[in-house]
This record gives structure tokens, C-alpha cells and sequence, in this order.
């Protein structure tokens, strides 16, 4: 782990923020009981906490619900974000009909065909082509279900929210993710992965960071110096940066680790509880 080098006090904090899938939540997908007594205790001395997170709204609920937290929900990287009390829609933001069509051509290649798992997000529902293997684990892990429709393309009466393609194959993700940065600029599309195997692409003025500080300034009128998020993946870099304390997972790539005021033990090792405590409970 590394030296704290955060300029602001722990006093400070008045909003965390985690991510769930590797950060609150490992390989059980549940959100362990020192987690969850970390946060409450958190809570306890007036920090407010929200969950930030690449999955749907849907899916994310339930670790919104265990963690208590009592405000909006940021789901698909920031694109929607809903208070589940009130059913208000903050923020929701779409990739353009257009832009949809020109990444599903992409991935209709010969050469991405046959090894990718296109999922197409639309008003909370997951759209895929056909049934994969991954798409089907996905959906599991997830708790939802996922509708074939044959051709995506006969959804897009309605802009998606997210488009995720998936491949066991981290080389070949990482290979459409430099091929269409080079094709879209950030301006166009927002592109990221949340883990080594999921592509995925929002609405250009997407990514948590943008999320956080809406949630954070618009909302609760707070500064930065009042943050501190918790994640452990590339689409967390925007909202570790923007946090007064920033903090990476054990098990976090270097790039996201570089760029965060504490490197906290792994998912498995309770590192968000550690964090919390440390920068939070101290």
C-alpha cells in the first residue's frame, strides 16, 4: 500500500462513494459483513454514501439497499442516475441512434463477430442478439434477464443507455478499445472497460466522475475536499481523481492505482472496510 498523500482531512468527508463489482463486492457477488459494518459506521458519523456502478439500475438496487444508503443511485457509469425512495430521475443520458448503429456494424465484422456478446441497455432492459455462454452468466450475475432479439438494430426505437460488448478474451477488448479511440474522440463517445473483458460505451459527458460531482454539488452542495470514492477498475479512474481521497483496490490495474491517494487491500481482504476505517473512522 501506499503513503497517504491526500491533502484533505479525514474530518473532511461528508460523502462516500464505492463502486460494487470488485470494490463492495468480490466473487460471492454480496457485499461482506465487515463492509457493510464499516459503511453503517461511517454513516454513523454523518457521511452520506452512494453506490457508482457500470451496471444497471436494476441490478445495482439490491447493493444499494444492503449498504442503506439514502441517496440517489448512479448507474451505467453516470449515464442514469435515480433516487430508488422517490423514483426521481436525475440524469439520464443516451449514446446517439446513429452512433449505436455504427459500433453494432463494428462489431459485426468477421473478425469480432463470432467471439463478441453485444448487450444493448434500454430503459433498464438488456437486449442481446442471441443467448452466449456470456451473456448468460452475465445475466445471472447480474439477477436479470436478457431478451434475444435476433438483429439489434430492431431495438433502437429508443437510444440506448450503454453498449457492452463482451469476449473471454482480454486482448480482444483491449483491441476494440484502442481501435475505436482512435475512430470516436471523447467528445463523440465515451469508452471504457469495467473489467479486462467488458467493453463499454456511453454518452460522451458520461463517466462516474461527472456522476459524482453532480451528486456531490448539485445535490448536496458539497466540494471535492467533502469526497472520498472507492473503486477498482479503468471506468472508476474519472471519480477517483475528481475525490478530495481517492482510493484503489489491491487488485486494481496500475493505471487506476497510479493515479489514487491509497492503494487499499483487495475486494477479498475487506479493502473498502480498510479504507473506510482509515480515512473515515480514524
Amino acid at each position: 500500500m501506499q503513503a497517504e498523500n491526500a491533502s484533505t482531512s479525514t474530518n473532511e468527508i461528508k460523502l462516500l462513494v464505492v463502486d460494487i463489482d470488485g470494490t463492495i463486492a468480490g466473487h460471492s457477488n454480496r457485499v461482506s459483513e465487515k463492509v457493510k459494518k464499516a459503511i453503517a459506521q461511517a454513516q454513523a458519523k454523518g457521511v452520506q454514501v452512494a453506490v457508482a456502478t457500470g451496471r444497471m439500475y436494476r441490478s445495482a438496487l439490491r447493493f444499494h439497499q444492503e449498504i442503506g444508503s439514502t441517496l440517489p443511485l448512479i448507474a451505467y457509469q453516470g449515464a442514469w442516475i435515480q433516487h430508488p425512495t422517490t423514483n426521481k430521475i436525475h440524469r439520464h443520458l443516451t449514446v446517439k441512434r446513429e452512433t449505436a448503429q455504427q459500433l453494432l456494424d463494428y462489431f459485426e465484422q468477421p473478425e469480432f463477430k463470432d467471439v463478441l456478446s453485444v448487450h444493448f441497455y434500454i430503459n433498464d432492459e438488456l437486449y442481446v442478439r442471441e443467448l452466449t455462454r456470456e451473456s448468460k452468466i452475465y445475466a445471472k450475475r447480474s439477477n436479470i434477464n436478457a431478451i434475444p432479439v435476433g438483429d439489434l438494430r430492431q431495438t433502437l426505437d429508443n437510444e440506448p443507455t450503454k453498449v457492452l460488448a463482451l469476449c473471454d478474451d482480454a486482448d480482444v477488448i483491449n483491441r476494440l478499445l484502442g481501435n475505436l479511440r482512435r475512430q470516436y474522440t471523447p467528445a463523440e463517445l465515451y469508452l471504457t472497460t469495467s473489467v479486462a473483458t467488458f467493453f463499454e460505451a456511453t454518452n460522451p459527458f458520461v463517466n462516474k466522475g461527472t456522476a459524482v460531482r453532480y451528486l456531490a454539488e448539485e445535490i448536496l452542495e458539497l466540494q471535492p475536499g467533502n469526497v472520498m470514492t472507492i473503486g477498482d477498475n479503468f471506468n472508476d479512474l474519472e471519480m477517483l481523481q475528481y475525490a478530495g481521497i481517492g482510493v484503489a483496490m489491491g487488485d486494481a490495474p496500475d493505471g487506476v492505482k497510479a493515479i489514487a491517494q491509497w492503494i487499499a487491500p483487495s475486494v477479498e481482504q475487506n479493502g473498502a472496510a480498510a479504507a473506510i476505517e482509515k480515512f473515515i473512522l480514524s
